[in-house]
């Protein structure tokens, strides 16, 4: 999933396509259609065409995920890609790949490779996952999951973070002070990777899987990309489009705004979230005491906002401040169904009481978000995404600006805003963005499916990817609140979501128009 400032929250968290169609739109820069310098593609040409060794995939006894994909007949192996394509001779990358073989294999169409998000999420494990969920993708396809450069097993970076990202601004200049102190921190850490940085870009990852599709021996691959795989499927579909049989984007981000900056265009989408579940919460205030509407329940959360922004707050044994509070908050992300929201009231109700000076014990999901927030980057993972969106955009380098952007959106986003406007790591970033961002307009085929009222992938970001695939069709959840919509991987399964999905990557079916899917309604 699409993770940005909620990296630490998350890690707490549980027609026919392949037809003719127009070429690729304008590259961002040169070199970027493929084969367009000659000697280039002849210095690729190899690893386009390595021996792939397939292997078992767990590497030793304790290895519960590789046991799992050994268990149901998955192979694993490693390519090796350039770590920069404009100079393919010089250092290497080692991706690692598992391939779960389709399991009715008269009927295989192809292989199809998947990203579950991030950036920082391994794919190799949640391929797994997929297969479970869809058996009518699985008996078509190979699933093949990768592991993005410098994610999981594929050479890893790991700078040593002693937390998973920055706070929230807080209510004052101290409080911004203190965050950007945290990111100048987080950023110099990394400075030993400097010289690999630059290269852990979206735009290679796509080059990447392209190679890694040659080495398979495929032709052309299909794909399915939620969250911050829906960038890179839009990145691929840029670069090799006629390299693509039938792909799907499942929450799609705007591929003109994909970066560090990305959240400044969530906060509107998270305030009603919240407030969607408010609604939800006044309908069950007899259990939680929150309010008896949903404006009750929205001035008891700016109440604990107001309390906190005066000074922490003890649950348990834990503590929340005006840093944290955003990002504890940020769980109403996690879902809009009765049992997301039934444990999202507990811990509002938590926070309510810790506020009015009582002693709560911290509800399950709470102690599993501030456990989290304590903790160390688990295995890199919050220092690679990062790493990826500093090479994908670069960042104002001047920490004023968004100060000025913190203060601008107080009144009008006093939850989120100090969160989402704030400046992270990439600002003091000791590497630059080694190309431009990848300009997406492109007429390929492809399957846009999203929540209208998506916090992570905001509705405007999902149109604006519409309009950058010009080939794109749109099928629409209405009235969800949650992020990606196909296969009950992340949140609720949809039948009317599932049905458009599954017609086209099983039957090659493509909406001849966008279409609308009613959400069924909250408890």
């Amino acid at each position: 999933m699409w993770v940005g400032r909620t990296a630490v929250v998350g890690a707490a968290l549980v027609v026919l396509a392949g037809g003719a169609w127009g070429g690729a739109g304008p590259a961002a820069a040169a070199g970027s259609a493929p084969g367009k310098d000659p000697a280039e593609a002849a210095a690729v040409a190899p690893f386009r065409q390595q021996r792939l060794a397939w292997h078992d995939c767990a590497t030793d006894p304790q290895d519960g995920a590789g046991r799992d994909l050994d268990e149901a007949g998955a192979r694993c192996t490693e390519a090796t890609v350039p770590l920069d394509y404009r100079r393919p001779r010089g250092r290497t990358v080692r991706l690692a790949l598992s391939r779960l073989p389709a399991t009715d294999p008269a009927r295989r169409r192809g292989a199809l490779f998947y990203d579950p998000g991030g950036p920082g999420v391994p794919a190799m494990r949640l391929s797994l996952a997929l297969r479970q969920a869809e058996p009518d993708l699985a008996a078509r396809y190979d699933i093949v999951g990768v592991d993005p450069r410098f994610v999981g097993r594929s050479t890893p970076l790991d700078c040593g973070w002693p937390t998973a990202g920055v706070r929230a601004a807080g209510p004052d200049r101290a409080g911004f002070d203190r965050s950007a102190a945290l990111a100048r921190d987080l950023a110099e850490r990394c400075a030993g990777h400097r010289e690999v940085l630059p290269h852990a870009s979206t735009r290679n990852t796509a080059r990447d899987m392209d190679v890694v599709r040659a080495a398979l021996g495929e032709p052309r691959l299909s794909y399915l990309g939620s969250s911050y795989g829906t960038y890179l499927g839009e990145v691929y579909l840029q670069l090799f489009p006629h390299r693509v049989d039938r792909a799907v984007l499942d929450s799609a981000l705007d591929p003109d705004r994909f970066g560090p900056d990305l959240t400044r265009t969530q906060g509107p989408a998270m305030t009603a979230a919240l407030g969607n579940w408010a609604a939800w919460a006044a309908r069950h205030h007899d259990r939680y005491a929150l309010g008896a509407s949903g404006e009750a329940v929205l001035a008891t959360v700016h109440r604990v906002n107001t309390v906190v922004n005066r000074g922490p707050l003890a649950v348990g044994a834990h503590t929340v401040d005006s840093g944290t509070l955003p990002l504890v908050l940020w769980t109403v992300s996690a879902g809009d169904d009765d049992a997301s929201y039934a444990g999202f009231s507990d811990l509002a109700r938590a926070l309510d009481e810790a506020s009015r000076g009582l002693d709560p014990v911290p509800a399950p999901l709470l102690e599993a978000v501030l456990a989290g927030l304590d903790s160390p980057d688990a295995e890199g993972a919050a220092a690679a995404q990062n790493a990826v969106l500093c090479a994908d955009r670069a960042a104002s380098r001047d920490p004023e600006a968004y100060y000025r952007a913190v203060e601008a959106h107080r009144a009008d986003e006093p939850i989120f805003g100090p969160l989402v406007h704030n400046l992270t790591p990439c600002t003091f970033w000791p590497a630059s963005p080694a190309e431009p961002p990848t300009r997406v307009a492109t007429r390929a085929p492809v399957l846009l499916v999203g929540a209208d009222g998506d916090p992570a992938a905001p509705r405007p970001g999902q149109l604006a990817a519409h309009r950058a695939l010009a080939g794109s069709r749109l099928v629409t959840l209405r009235g969800a609140f949650h992020h990606t919509v196909y296969g009950g991987l992340f949140a609720p399964r949809d039948g009317c979501v599932e049905d458009a999905v599954n017609r086209y990557l099983v039957d090659g079916i493509l909406p001849g128009r966008d279409l609308d899917c009613p959400a069924p309604p909250a408890g």
